[in-house]
């Protein structure tokens, strides 16, 4: 079973970039669908992006965040990261990321994946950009 830590987390100002990290560990990953999510207090848990490590389909990103996020994967240092750029005060949340075999390839199905909460999931950074 994958063991998932984030890191990175921090408070920036609007408009600021911010790179968040997940580093994996334990007798390998078993999910090659990997994937970022937020939640706020008091709100739905949202999926920001996956991918299926594969290239195809290509990766996926909410609304909200395309243009301005990006995520990668280095398989060297087991680490999955999401770059952050023009962030905005309703990026503020607790960020996860998440393994899974499965879940990832099109809006749906990341929406479905964060409803579900299915996989190995880290224990979230906080990410906090002021107005």
């Amino acid at each position: 079973e994958v063991h998932l830590v984030e890191s990175g987390g921090g408070t920036v100002q609007v408009g600021e970039s911010l790179t968040l990290s997940c580093a994996a560990t334990g007798s390998t990953f078993d999910g090659y669908h990997m994937g970022w999510f937020r939640q706020v207090p008091g709100k739905e848990r949202e999926g920001v992006s996956c991918m299926t490590l594969t290239g195809t389909p290509p990766t996926t990103y909410t609304d909200s965040v395309q243009g301005r996020f990006a995520m990668s994967v280095d398989n060297t240092k087991k680490t999955m990261y999401l770059s952050m750029s023009s962030l905005k005060p309703d990026d503020t949340a607790v960020y996860f990321c998440a393994a899974n075999k499965g879940g990832c390839g099109s809006p749906l199905l990341l929406h479905l994946w964060a409803k579900s909460a299915l996989g190995s999931w880290g224990q979230g950074t906080q990410v906090t950009v002021s107005s």
